[in-house]
């Protein structure tokens, strides 16, 4: 099996950060993966993560790195408004990339790097987790065996992030969205700290109606900050249903004798140095549904480090193999305009706006405007002169409509 180098823009700022997760999770996939190189502009960060990870190549200028390492593959781990930028630079280099969620603050900036990519013969994977869990993966083996009968409708609660939300549902729907009707408002909220670790006194609050390609319907909201719900999905089909978060699920069958509730079961074995594993995840129908874990022998274990694992293991095969990434340009940008649609339904007053959106929406205008006034250039046009630029944590598209 052939292994790529791969070189990351970005290594966190904290110990704990999503970075440095994902480079805890290419060391792992020693088999797929050569860390080859990192780059920040964070010079005691890098030398920190370059020491522990025992990676000599240390730059904090991106063409730099591109020119000197000629990496086969890059992984963009900067903040929302600059992965844009650097994945156009990357595949400009002719190297494959992926970045981090969502598709890109606008559509036509999404579309920007799909073209580029195709212009350079790259890959572009985009990291969403979600649909990676390995009890969503259960979940979409449930629902394809026919086992909670034909599908009915859904029910979607997600606090942060709805591009999450909706990547989890469309997956296990099994088609596209046709059209949505939504509805927005910023409410008020007790003070809280935001993900940039700003103090915040009010939240937006969404809903919609999500209709399939199949003619069913997904209930979504996004409750605001201290909402009474946290993120939870439901799939109700009918023979049964599958309900959780991803973490916590059930799947319940109907059956003569009323429902009959099978928690998800997550089953571990040893691995060579004394710690758990996660072997599969199992629901103990009559015959048992299983799926297992086809990273253990590397000991990924975690739930999203398995995610991880799987979006790494995806761009590895489509550069190797030719075959098609597992999530792509196309799905990320699904989960983004479905979003983008619900607040265009709001903005007209809670219309129904048909997929695929035709146009760039109000909204998207407002954060280019909104981008280009925080960071002085056009990421498309002016790319290059913002490769120096130290990108805010919370995105544009947090200060216009409350979006990471």
């Amino acid at each position: 099996m052939k292994t790529l180098r791969i070189a990351t823009i970005g290594v966190g700022a904290y110990e704990n950060s999503r970075a440095r997760t994902y480079l805890k999770t290419i060391q792992k996939l020693n088999g797929l993966y050569t860390l080859c190189a990192l780059c920040d502009h964070d010079q005691q960060a890098l030398e920190a993560v370059g020491s522990k990870l025992n990676v000599g190549a240390l730059y904090n200028d991106v063409e730099e790195m591109l020119v000197e390492e000629k990496p086969e593959v890059v992984f963009v781990l900067i903040p929302t408004d600059g992965q844009s930028v650097m994945a156009l630079t990357a595949a400009g280099h002719k190297c494959n990339i992926i970045t981090e969620i969502p598709y890109a603050i606008t559509l036509p900036i999404g579309d920007a790097i799909s073209g580029a990519c195709m212009e350079n013969g790259v890959k572009w994977e985009i990291a969403e987790n979600v649909w990676l869990w390995p009890h969503e993966r259960l979940k979409r083996e449930i629902v394809r065996s026919g086992s909670i009968g034909e599908i009915i409708h859904s029910r979607l609660w997600y606090t942060s992030g709805p591009y999450h939300g909706f990547n989890a549902i469309r997956n296990l729907m099994g088609c596209d969205v046709k059209r949505v009707l939504g509805y927005a408002q910023l409410v008020e909220a007790l003070p809280y700290t935001s993900y940039g670790g700003t103090s915040e006194e009010a939240s937006w609050w969404e809903n919609g109606n999500i209709e399939f390609e199949d003619g069913t319907v997904c209930l979504y909201e996004k409750p605001p900050i201290a909402g009474a719900r946290g993120s939870r999905w439901e799939i109700e089909g009918t023979r049964g249903y599958l309900a959780g978060n991803g973490v916590n699920d059930e799947l319940v069958l109907k059956g003569d004798n009323g429902q009959v509730s099978y928690p998800f079961k997550d089953i571990y074995e040893q691995w060579t140095n004394g710690e758990k594993v996660l072997a599969s995840v199992r629901v103990d129908t009559e015959p048992p549904l299983v799926w297992d874990n086809p990273f253990k022998d590397e000991n990924v274990s975690d739930f999203d480090d398995v995610a991880k694992a799987g979006i790494l293991h995806s761009l590895h095969r489509a550069v190797t193999e030719e075959v098609e990434l597992g999530y792509g340009a196309r799905n990320a940008r699904r989960d983004m305009e479905i979003w983008l649609a619900i607040r265009e339904s709001a903005r007209k007053g809670s219309s129904w706006v048909d997929l695929p959106l035709k146009g760039v929406t109000e909204l998207e205008e407002l954060a280019l405007t909104q981008y280009v006034r925080r960071y002085g250039h056009d990421p498309i046009t002016e790319t290059s002169s913002l490769l120096s630029t130290p990108f805010d944590r919370l995105s544009v598209m947090w200060t216009l409509a409350g979006f990471l």
